[in-house]
């Protein structure tokens, strides 16, 4: 009996829209689990420290086995993880407990990160590239929707209360994919070292690079924006999380547009289209002198991010459809790799520069994966 295309692209969007809640709830819930636990900041660091090591794990291990068992088994298992973790947070006895409970909802939030990500490229016949942009704007609304959830429901409910809860809501995706019928395993008679082997093409690689960069300044604008508001334009908090809630709207608006512009203009121009406003929102942060450039910038970058990822991972569906749940670990990885590099180097150049060299940072990034993906395009090319 053959799967209905539309039933399961909503079950990917269920699957992402459950990423964006269990991230974010996390880091609204933060601030509780230190002092339900009476953790110390060592303890604390080491929990937001498993978490993206969960992260990436999970993007690593999802792919050789989808390609081998399909998407049921690793989304219904990946859901369960997340339900026991969160249960672990909201009842934990000990500080192993809660490490235990975040590294494996790092693992689960990967794993479902980039499972939902390769069936969409997967079911997608044509504008894989659109409809992976849609599918990311049921990220932003879990990642947006969520904080104001959890601010309503604090005055009624305890944390650990509200925390028990995400994770019962979690058991509505995992009955979702349990009774729905998925595209059938591409490699159900085993997978050989040898063809994996060969997935690692220099363009996969090239390709993996363009994500490095996307995923860095991705993550740079997230961990450093609020921090450069406040010291180069003296902004309250307030008003520098207004900056990063304008970045992440603006980031919705553009995966919106863009399941519409991407069956309109070749996928290449749209990204350097993006790109280029990208490296205009940097050029803008470095010289503002008020929040009207901060903030025109701010909402350049959110507009340029929207291309990225959908128009990268439709390229890597497309070249690669026998293996594309493998294709798709191997680029998400490397993603994961640049943000954590690249944020580190942020880190280390604020500390003994200060944090107005960021926009600058922002910059070059954009320059850099606008050379490398125009090398991927003519690697491309050149396969035919």
């Amino acid at each position: 009996m053959p799967y209905h295309r539309k039933w399961v692209f909503a079950a990917a969007c269920v699957g992402m829209l459950l990423f964006g809640i269990v991230f974010l709830s996390l880091g609204a819930v933060l601030t509780f689990i230190r002092q339900h636990y009476g953790l110390s900041e060592l303890s604390v660091g080491s929990l937001t420290a498993l978490l993206p090591l969960g992260v990436l794990a999970g993007s690593l291990v999802f792919g050789p086995v989808v390609d081998r068992y399909g998407y049921r088994q690793v989304l219904v298992v990946s859901t369960l993880i997340i339900f026991f973790a969160f249960e672990g947070i909201a009842f934990a006895g000990s500080l192993v407990v809660l490490q235990l409970a975040f590294l494996l909802i790092g693992f689960g939030g990967g794993v479902i990160n980039g499972a939902t990500n390769a069936l969409v490229a997967d079911i997608s016949t044509e504008s894989k590239g659109a409809n992976l942009s849609l599918l990311g704007v049921f990220y932003g609304i879990g990642a947006v929707g969520m904080p104001v959830l959890l601010a309503t429901l604090s005055g009624i409910f305890s944390y650990a209360s509200i925390v028990a809860g995400i994770g019962f809501f979690v058991l509505l995706p995992f009955v979702f994919f349990l009774i729905l019928r998925f595209p059938a395993p591409k490699q159900a008679h085993g997978i050989s070292l040898k063809k994996i082997l060969k997935t690692f093409s220099v363009l996969l690689l090239l390709l993996g690079m363009v994500l490095f960069f996307e995923s860095a300044m991705e993550g740079i604008m997230n961990n450093w924006t609020t921090s450069f508001a406040g010291q180069k334009l003296g902004m309250d908090n307030a008003a520098a999380l207004t900056a990063l809630t304008l970045l992440n709207i603006a980031l919705m608006v553009s995966r919106l547009v863009l399941g519409w512009l991407l069956k309109k203009s070749a996928p290449q121009r749209v990204l350097f289209a993006g790109l280029g406003c990208i490296l205009a929102g940097a050029l803008c942060l470095a010289f503002s002198s008020g929040i009207s450039g901060l903030y025109v910038g701010v909402a350049l970058i959110g507009l340029g991010f929207g291309p990225g990822f959908p128009v990268v991972l439709g390229y890597v569906g497309e070249l690669y459809p026998a293996f594309t749940g493998t294709a798709f670990s191997v680029v998400i990885t490397l993603a994961l790799f640049g943000n954590t590099l690249l944020n580190g180097i942020v880190g280390v150049v604020s500390q003994r520069y200060g944090i107005l060299g960021f926009p600058w940072i922002m910059a070059i990034c954009a320059v850099l994966m606008m050379g490398v993906f125009g090398w991927s395009l003519a690697r491309m090319r050149k396969q035919g």
